[in-house]
């Protein structure tokens, strides 16, 4: 920070999907546009997800059809512009006969497989679970239905994000909080923090966007010095992580007796993460953690469908999240709507603010142009909607052509294994290729499980890792498997190396 003030045509509050997302859009059209993430991207909401990409089956029970239709069309547009880190998945749904009626399943699904204008993606088919899909249930499961929705790499999809509209011109700074936004002549006047060295800077805006997910009402009341609360509802939403429950690559949607689902999904090769929780919740978003009595929900949730007894002692990790839905007064938690909801804030002549309430990873692209078009209105529009062709960083290929880039990997770098070049090709596409070009088929030290030197040195330089947690946890999922010993090493390398870059409080 220092120097002469920037002043921007749209300053982004907020790192998480949302604010990534309309970041990226606005720099597209020409807009310049700066961002500021007070900790790491992606590191609140959106990285506590179920990591999926899906139209939400149990929203067409609370008659949210546009949300779903708009999330299925989705589906498709996301995994063309992003094959790398986002992959079609089928789900087995078991018929429970004490639960929703055969009959009701079937409509749902066919409107499923049809509100979206479904093209590449499997259609909904019934099932036999006396074959494989259903060894691993109990034998009252007999017969179920199968149908499609995606997986996503949650984290990656955000920083891609922030990447692409950083090679836009756009400004992100991390690790950096919004301490005071002012209206002034002709727009804001942004006050930011360094949080790592505490050196102030500010910064000029035409335009504010409030994009800070569970702290969006803190911002209006703090930052904007607003007496306004009560926006959002939040929604805390907890996951296990147990050693691998079956062998075969599907997931499992579970119905249960109080109306909500569960999901058991196969998580990175050896794991499965069953998920997820609903219930209210008050607090710092930042402190959340998956409480005893949501561990024995899933455990009993789940433990109703599987015929091996699920144990404790099997669950290897956790995580909670807290999903800042827009509150429309619904009586349950899980019936809050997880549509969005954008407000723009300003009197005629003022500079405008753009809050955001709710929404969900699937339909981030879709609020970031509802974004971009406000923003238009207020200070003047500029381009053509664009992110639903142009490809995410690494994400120039087919979606076809994972398997082809997995071998071009393997054929420039010997030493990899499988699995090493599969994890690289899912998370970076032909940035992978790229590294491995750059490294004339070195990749460095192993810092243990197939997490090579320059991908972390890539993480730094290109995707604004600054710690250990940043590397492991987010922009990789390997921190289920580091050791207290290899993550010291690893933090003890990633410090080294960001402080050598003078960027350690960027």
């Amino acid at each position: 920070m220092g120097g002469t003030m920037q002043r921007f045509d749209v300053f982004v509050i907020g790192g998480g999907i949302n604010g990534c997302g309309i970041a990226r859009d606005a720099a597209g059209r020409g807009y310049s546009v700066g961002l500021a993430e007070r900790g790491d991207l992606g590191g609140g909401t959106s990285s506590w997800s179920t990591k999926l990409i899906h139209g939400g089956l149990r929203y067409l029970e609370h008659y949210e059809f546009r949300l779903v239709r708009e999330a299925l069309r989705e589906r498709e547009v996301l995994w063309a512009i992003a094959p790398h880190i986002i992959r079609p998945l089928r789900f087995v749904l078991p018929y429970h006969s004490g639960l929703r009626p055969a009959w009701l399943l079937r409509v749902g699904l066919f409107l499923y497989d049809h509100l979206g204008g479904r093209k590449r993606l499997e259609a909904t088919r019934t099932v036999d679970l006396a074959g494989p899909l259903g060894a691993p249930l109990k034998p009252e499961f007999v017969r179920g239905f199968e149908y499609s929705d995606a997986r996503v790499d949650d984290t990656r999809l955000v920083v891609l994000n922030a990447r692409d509209a950083a090679n836009r011109g756009a400004a992100i700074h991390v690790g950096t909080e919004v301490t005071e936004a002012r209206r002034e002549a002709g727009g804001w006047l942004v006050t930011l923090r360094e949080r790592a060295t505490g050196a102030t800077a500010q910064v000029g805006a035409r335009f504010l966007v409030n994009a800070a997910g569970p702290w969006v009402d803190r911002v209006i009341q703090g930052a904007l010095g607003r007496n306004e609360a009560g926006n959002i509802r939040l929604v805390q939403g907890s996951h296990i992580v147990m050693r691998k429950l079956f062998d075969h690559d599907r997931a499992y949607i579970f119905q249960n007796a109080d109306n909500r689902i569960i999901f058991a999904i196969p998580y990175e090769g050896d794991y499965t993460l069953v998920g997820t929780t609903d219930q209210d919740f008050e607090g710092d978003p930042s402190k959340v953690a998956i409480t005893e009595g949501e561990i024995d929900y899933l455990l009993k949730a789940a433990g109703e469908y599987f015929a091996a007894p699920l144990r404790r002692e099997d669950i290897v990790w956790t995580f909670s999240g807290v999903r800042p839905l827009f509150d429309d007064h619904a009586s349950k938690a899980q019936e809050a709507t997880r549509d969005y909801v954008l407000k723009v804030e300003g009197d005629l002549g003022e500079a405008g603010v753009l809050n955001i309430f709710g929404g969900k990873i699937t339909t981030y692209r879709k609020l970031a142009e509802d974004a971009i078009e406000a923003i238009g209105a207020a200070i003047g529009p500029r381009g053509a909607s664009w992110t639903g062709t142009a490809p995410l960083p690494g994400g120039d290929f087919p979606v076809d052509g994972v398997k082809a880039l997995e071998t071009r990997l393997r054929a420039l770098v010997p030493s990899i294994g499988d699995a090493a070049a599969a994890r690289m090709v899912r998370a970076y596409g032909t940035d992978a290729i790229t590294m491995a070009e750059a490294g004339r088929g070195d990749l460095g030290r192993d810092f243990g499980h197939g997490l090579a030197e320059r991908e972390v040195d890539w993480m730094i330089a290109h995707e604004w890792a600054r710690s250990a947690d940043d590397v492991l946890w987010r922009r990789s999922k390997l921190g289920i498997r580091f050791s207290p010993a290899e993550t010291a090493t690893l933090e003890a390398y990633v410090a080294g190396h960001v402080a050598r870059q003078g960027i350690a409080a960027e």
